[in-house]
C-alpha cells in the first residue's frame, strides 16, 4: 500500500484535453497506480518515515512546533518538484474549479502516491475550502505517539507541505493543516485545504 517514484509517462491523449467525470479521474489514478508507478515494501517505507520524525523530534529536542513546521517544510519542497511527475504520468490539464481539484487530489494524486482515496467533505459555502477525511494512512501505520507528543505533533505534517507545494506549482496559493488525527485521540484524521487566491502566471521580463 505504498508509494513512489519511478520514470514518467503520460497517459493516453484522450485524457489531456477534458476532465469528463469524477469517474474518469477515478481511472486515471486507478490505471496510473497500476501500470506506471514503482511499487515499494509498505512496511519499510512506513518505518522509513517514521524514523524521520523521531529524529526531527531529538534534533528539536521535541519541540513538536518546529518538528511541525519542518515537516511541512520538507513536504512544500517535495511537492514542488512532484507535481512535474504527476502532470507528466497523468496528462490531466488545468482543473477548471476547485472541486475539480479536489477530485483530481483524492481520487488521483493519493491513489498514485500512496494508494488511498481520502473523501472530499465539508465543503464551506462558497466552495473554497474542503476536507480530505482519511479512513487509512500509510504514514501512520503502527505508529502510537507517546502523550506529549499527542497533544502538540502533526505526525503526518509532511503531507500539507506536499499539498501546499504543488498547489502553488499550478497558481493555487492555498492553506493546508490538518484539523484531526486518530494518533491524537480524535475520531477521524481530517486535512483541510483553503484556497486563498488564483495566482497569475508570471510574465518573463521584457514581454508584453
Amino acid at each position: 500500500m505504498n508509494t513512489t517514484t519511478g520514470t514518467s509517462k503520460t497517459a493516453s491523449a484522450a485524457n489531456t484535453t477534458s476532465l469528463a467525470s469524477s469517474k474518469t479521474i477515478k481511472q486515471i489514478g486507478e490505471t496510473v497506480w497500476k501500470n506506471r508507478t514503482v511499487k515499494i515494501n509498505a512496511e519499510l517505507f512506513t518505518l522509513t518515515y517514521g524514523s524521520i520524525v523521531s529524529q526531527l523530534c531529538q534534533d528539536y529536542q521535541r519541540d513538536f512546533k518546529k518538528v511541525n513546521d519542518q515537516l511541512f517544510s520538507m513536504g512544500y519542497n517535495i511537492g514542488i518538484r512532484l507535481i512535474e511527475d504527476f502532470l507528466a504520468r497523468t496528462a490531466i490539464p488545468r482543473c477548471d474549479n476547485f472541486v475539480t481539484t479536489s477530485e483530481v487530489i483524492s481520487k488521483c494524486a493519493f491513489k498514485i502516491f500512496l494508494n488511498i482515496t481520502p473523501h472530499v467533505t465539508n465543503w464551506s459555502n462558497t466552495k473554497n475550502s474542503f476536507s480530505l477525511i482519511f479512513d487509512e494512512n500509510p504514514l501512520s501505520d503502527f505508529v502510537e505517539l507517546p502523550m506529549d507528543a499527542s497533544k502538540e505533533l502533526w505526525y503526518s505534517n509532511i503531507l500539507c507541505g506536499v499539498l501546499k507545494g504543488a498547489l502553488e506549482m499550478v497558481q493555487l496559493d492555498c492553506e493546508v493543516y490538518f484539523v484531526s488525527d486518530v494518533l491524537r485521540g480524535n475520531t477521524q484524521t481530517e486535512l483541510r485545504v483553503k484556497l486563498n487566491k488564483v495566482l497569475k502566471d508570471e510574465m518573463p521580463a521584457g514581454e508584453d
